[in-house]
């Protein structure tokens, strides 16, 4: 009874983020608020903001970072995709335009409506993945003055916030210039999320983690 008044509450709080038009005056495509959740998702992944691929399909991370970001997972699009599994809830809900250096950042009148109330309705979020400077900087405790620093203290939150820099391609000389990333931490969250997929609910037994050398 408890869960189905639960999904309605989310359902009824989704419609009202999709309907959204806040940001529209400053919205180069228009408001199309992107948001994937249900009330069982075990996982959240928490981006930036819908880029103009999401934004046509209406999915979130298809494009290159999301294959870049599901291989780092090893998990499968089925799975993926899947709101009972998964939450994808970005910073900014709408493509926010391009400036010089890429896409704008999300518009911050999002988060002030709608994330408190989205993450109160999410109550079994075991593992939560923030992908990013502006989701280190809402979903983080500490303040760090670099994406590079923040992703090498996922020591001090583990398993239960990861920090992640962004799939994006345009990341690959970060990924390059640290590539402890991939030896040292990509392993151990491959190796977090297929627990949390395959046990209970509320049951993730979790394997320890190699200390700092």
């Amino acid at each position: 009874m408890r869960a189905s008044a639960s999904a309605r509450r989310l359902d009824g709080l989704l419609a009202n983020i999709r309907a959204c038009t806040l940001c529209a005056t400053d919205l180069p495509l228009g408001p199309r608020p992107i948001v994937q959740a249900h009330p069982a998702a075990r996982i959240l992944i928490v981006g930036q903001a819908p880029g103009t691929r999401a934004h046509r399909s209406g999915r979130p991370f298809q494009d290159p970072s999301g294959n870049r970001l599901r291989d780092w997972l090893q998990m499968p699009e089925a799975v993926f995709y899947d709101p009972k599994r998964v939450a994808i809830a970005p910073m900014g809900f709408c493509y926010p335009g391009t400036g010089a250096g890429g896409d704008l950042p999300p518009r911050p009148e999002c988060a002030m409506a709608w994330r408190a109330a989205l993450l109160a309705a999410l109550p079994r979020i075991e593992l939560t993945l923030v992908i990013g400077r502006y989701a280190h900087d809402y979903h983080l405790p500490v303040a760090f003055a670099s994406v590079a620093q923040a992703v090498q203290a996922w020591r001090s939150f583990w398993p239960v916030v990861v920090p992640l820099p962004h799939p994006s391609p345009r990341n690959n000389l970060w990924l390059r210039r640290n590539a402890w990333f991939e030896q040292e931490l990509i392993p151990q969250l491959r190796g977090l999320v297929g627990r949390l997929l395959e046990q209970p609910p509320g049951r993730l037994e979790v394997a320890a983690i190699a200390p700092l050398p």
